[in-house]
Formats: C-alpha cells, sequence, structure tokens
C-alpha cells in the first residue's frame, strides 16, 4: 500500500510540475478568454510567427462563430496558414471562406489566395495535370467576376505558366513515339496536338518532328511504299518551310527532301 501511495503521489507532482511548466502561449491557446487570443493572434501575426498565429485564430474561429468578428478571424486563420507556408490547409481554409463569407470585405483577396494556393499545388508537366486544369477554370471564373482585379497581371503570368505546361506535356507526349522510332505513330500524334490546339507554343518543334517522322517513315519502308510516303513528307515539309522558312531546320529539310526528290 505504501509503494502504491508513492506512486500516486509522485503521479499528481508530476502532473503540477507538468501545468506549471506549460508556456503562457499554451496557457492561452487552452484557455477560453476571447479578448486576450483574439489579440495575441495578431500580435503573433505581425511579429511573423504564423504558425502559431495560425492555431490560435483556428481556436477563435470557434468562439467567434456567427458573430461580428467570424470573417476576420476565418480570414486571419487562413492568411496565418498561408504565410506559413502550409498551402493545403490554406487552400481549405480559403474556399471555406469563400463559401461562407461572398459579400466580406477580405472576400476579394481570399478568392485570389485560394488561387494562389491552387497554383503552388499544381504539377510539373511530367506528371497529372488535373490540377492545372482545375487552377485554370477557377482563374478563368476569378477574372469573370473580377475584371478590373489588381491581381489581373499576377493570374494572367499564372495562366500562362500553366498553358505552357499543358501545351509541352502534349507535344512531348507525342514526341516520344519519334523517340522510340515509331514514326508512323509519331506523326498521327503530332499532327493530333495541332488538330486540338493550332496556337500550342511548340508548333515549330511539332511541325518540323512530323516533317521528319513522315521522312523516316518512308526512308524505311519496303520500296514499292516509298514513293507514296515520300509525297506525305513532301506535304510536311512545305507546311514547315511555309511557316518558318529562315531556320536551319529548314535547310535541314530541304536537304532531305532533295534528296528524295533524286529517287522520285
Amino acid at each position: 500500500m505504501k509503494l502504491f501511495a508513492r506512486i500516486i503521489t509522485a503521479a499528481i507532482a508530476l502532473a503540477l510540475c507538468l501545468a506549471s511548466c506549460k508556456s503562457a502561449y499554451e496557457l492561452l491557446l487552452e484557455g477560453n478568454d476571447s479578448e486576450a487570443k483574439y489579440a495575441a493572434a495578431f500580435d503573433y501575426f505581425n511579429q511573423g510567427k504564423f504558425s502559431k498565429a495560425a492555431q490560435l485564430f483556428e481556436s477563435l474561429s470557434v468562439i467567434t462563430n456567427g458573430t461580428s468578428r467570424d470573417d476576420t478571424v476565418q480570414y486571419y486563420w487562413g492568411l496565418s496558414n498561408y504565410r506559413a507556408k502550409d498551402y493545403i490547409t490554406a487552400e481549405t481554409n480559403f474556399e471555406r471562406f469563400i463559401q461562407n463569407f461572398p459579400r466580406s470585405p477580405f472576400a476579394e483577396s481570399a478568392e485570389f489566395l485560394h488561387l494562389d494556393c491552387l497554383f503552388r499545388g499544381t504539377l510539373r508537366y511530367e506528371l497529372d495535370q488535373t490540377p492545372t486544369y482545375k487552377t485554370i477554370t477557377a482563374i478563368s471564373e476569378y477574372l469573370m467576376n473580377h475584371p478590373n482585379s489588381e491581381y489581373r497581371s499576377v493570374c494572367a503570368l499564372m495562366m500562362d505558366d500553366l498553358n505552357e505546361r499543358l501545351d509541352r506535356k502534349a507535344f512531348e507526349n507525342a514526341y516520344l513515339y519519334y523517340k522510340i522510332e515509331d514514326y508512323l505513330a509519331a506523326r498521327v500524334a503530332l499532327r493530333n496536338v495541332l488538330k486540338d490546339d493550332a496556337d500550342n507554343r511548340y508548333r515549330e518543334d511539332i511541325l518540323y518532328y512530323t516533317a521528319m517522322s513522315s521522312y523516316k517513315y518512308a526512308s524505311l519502308s519496303v520500296p514499292a511504299k516509298q514513293k507514296e510516303r515520300f509525297l506525305v513528307f513532301y506535304d510536311d515539309y512545305f507546311n514547315y518551310a511555309g511557316e518558318f522558312p529562315d531556320t536551319d531546320r529548314r535547310k535541314e529539310l530541304e536537304k532531305l527532301y532533295n534528296k528524295a526528290k533524286e529517287k522520285y
């Protein structure tokens, strides 16, 4: 019994010690003094201690729900996470804010920051581009709703970056057939890229490799098929040369054209 009593006494002493060792921040976070929390949250935010500020704003969000401070707390909760570079959590914060406070003075800023979080969550062109499509749609909707936004130029840069990724992914996917020397499939895939998007910024590369694919496909064909397949190359060569007459690639393709014409 004496040993059990000692254990109980030690446990109580340890608990009291741990409680007394809690920091002022931890006590504030666990407490119910909304005024003190509100002031401290902004104090931490202004000091650049965004993770601590985010925790306080999160704790406050339960207390201030439905009050005049609700939108301010919710917005700065998201902004604190954003400044702490926790973009995934911030995206959720701002999405909820937009739904709950569409008329708040913070609404447009929250919409833009939500876009920025989406943008930061997009992936390299080699990877899944579903987040890219989602972000492009969100930016388009934002610009439609806010045509005079101060963030318009930033949105334009985001859109350009995202569209470049899509253009490159489309080109690289088609070019892969060329690299593995499946020239017929390469030509079809490359032409389909321009069929889907004539303004693809890799248009010159696409037209060049289309011509190279048709030339190599014809060259590797059995003699009986070469003439008609070189006719396809001639078309592809003229398509490239018509748009890019002054490039080294045009000169390279011209040599191949003259070489083919000597035979057929």
